[in-house]
């Protein structure tokens, strides 16, 4: 019963939040009962446009982000040993979003044919990796400080270049700012089924690893006493991180906060066991993307601001009350 209840209260605020952003402070005024009536055939043809092609891919792509994000910050944390680490401290969104911006505004020609989500992950990966090389974050006997160090260095190196590349093609800067600023608001089924296949393929691995994922908690020597294959493991999570999180920059830009923060509060409320954290994870993120979203559209109406700077404004204060009820 009690795990029951666990579980019962979180689903029930993702949809009440899912339904809530079928209708919610848009300019065109929709009730809940007709977005809700749009799923039946609406007599007015408007609405179900509306909802049905409009504001429900954008809802269902902020779930699965936020989702997405949540999982990715679950898998560098366990990585790295480090409940610090995060997609955004660790430069990985700093680095997909150097390669994005790189891509689309100096050099198109040259990344034709490319998958813009490969692009994101390909620039993610390489930054990552230099945060692990520069930090010697893959020898067991590293310090986990220097990792974040590093991360944050790389991070602000990318930024540097970032900003140098919006100098070079002045013709994109306004559409790449608004991107690097973090939103959906154009996001349509044509996003949502871009980031379906990595948001299955965040989930298949959490399904089949999670247990072995949980052994990672231990020293090097204590997993591989009980076969646990370390290299294997920590490079299929590392690239399923990054594969999740290019596609989620790829099509939002970098949304921080997230993947730092929802681990956490996975953590306190369910537990340590990762069988349950990442599912909780990605409950909590969709929950927290889909809040973002809704709050983005409220703070202006009848315009909206990126939801991006929604999540750092949620998260920044959340996070602080967490940390010191951690004390």
């Amino acid at each position: 019963m009690r795990t029951f209840v666990y579980w019962f209260f979180p689903i029930v605020a993702l949809i009440m939040l899912l339904w809530g952003s079928l209708f919610l402070y848009y300019p065109t005024a929709i009730s809940g009962f007709e977005a809700l009536e749009a799923f039946y055939g609406s007599h007015d043809e408007l609405i179900q446009i509306t909802i049905l092609d409009l504001r429900l891919p954008r809802s269902l792509v902020a779930i699965v982000m936020g989702a997405n994000l949540a999982v990715a910050g679950v898998l560098l944390q366990t990585i790295t040993r480090n409940p610090l680490a995060s997609p955004s401290l660790l430069s990985v969104n700093a680095g997909a979003s150097l390669a994005m911006v790189t891509a689309t505004a100096v050099i198109p020609a040259f990344f034709l044919g490319y998958s813009i989500a490969f692009i994101a992950s390909v620039g993610g990966g390489l930054s990552w990796l230099l945060v692990m090389l520069i930090s010697g974050g893959w020898r067991s006997s590293s310090d986990r400080h220097r990792v974040i160090l590093a991360g944050i260095a790389v991070s602000l190196f990318c930024a540097a270049l970032t900003k140098l590349v919006i100098i070079i093609a002045e013709d994109h800067a306004a559409n790449i700012l608004n991107w690097l600023a973090g939103g959906i608001a154009h996001t349509r089924w044509v996003e949502w089924w871009i980031i379906l296949p990595f948001f299955l393929l965040s989930v298949m691995f959490c399904t089949f690893f999670a247990q072995q994922l949980n052994l990672l908690n231990l020293s090097d020597e204590s997993a591989q006493s009980l076969g646990v294959d370390l290299f294997r493991l920590r490079w299929l999570a590392n690239i399923v991180a990054l594969l999740i999180i290019g596609s989620s920059v790829s099509i939002a830009g970098p949304m921080a906060f997230i993947g730092l923060l929802i681990p956490h509060l996975a953590r306190y409320y369910i537990g340590y066991d990762l069988r349950k954290t990442l599912p909780m994870s990605m409950i909590l993120g969709g929950s927290l993307m889909l809040l973002a979203d809704i709050t983005a559209r409220a703070v202006t109406f009848p315009s909206e601001i990126p939801a991006g700077a929604i999540l750092a404004l949620i998260g920044a204060p959340i996070f602080v009350l967490f940390a010191k009820g951690k004390r």
